[in-house]
């Protein structure tokens, strides 16, 4: 389930079976020179969100992006990110991100990270096998957090 209106409606209405909440985190870089990776992480990222999404419809729901750019503080964003969703009812927060500095940082909450694989020339055929690939690697990390 995404975070829009009429999946809200459902969710509020199914919230004991969906227990985990899904944030992915952005790193927008503003130096010219790493823009374009920084792109191409975004798009890698939230087309795996939503591969994920699809996957884990009813179980899921997927929070809108977090950005943030290099000069602000993780720790922080963590912790602000980790307090306010606390209070919400899901029992399971994940955050998924390309950004290996959120690797360092303790969060309440599981920090899910993976490289990022430039898929913006990819036909539709191996980007769908990449992001099947990627979910794969994911599953044993959602599914230990899910047992606990």
């Amino acid at each position: 389930m995404n975070w829009n209106a009429s999946d809200m409606n459902l969710f509020l209405q199914q919230k004991e079976y969906i227990d985990t909440l899904v944030v992915p985190l952005i790193k927008v870089e503003t130096i010219e020179e790493r823009m374009k990776a920084s792109a191409s992480s975004t798009d890698f990222l939230m087309n795996l969100v939503d591969y994920i999404e699809l996957q884990f419809k009813g179980r899921i729901m997927v929070s809108p992006p977090f950005a943030y750019t290099p000069s602000m503080g993780l720790e922080q964003l963590g912790e602000v990110l980790a307090e306010d969703f606390s209070q919400s009812s899901f029992k399971h927060v994940m955050y998924l991100t390309t950004d290996p500095d959120w690797t360092s940082i303790k969060i309440q909450g599981k920090i899910l990270w993976l490289p990022s694989i430039p898929i913006e020339h990819m036909d539709d055929r191996l980007k769908q096998s990449i992001l099947e690939d990627q979910l794969k690697q994911l599953l044993p990390q959602l599914t230990e957090e899910w047992r606990n």
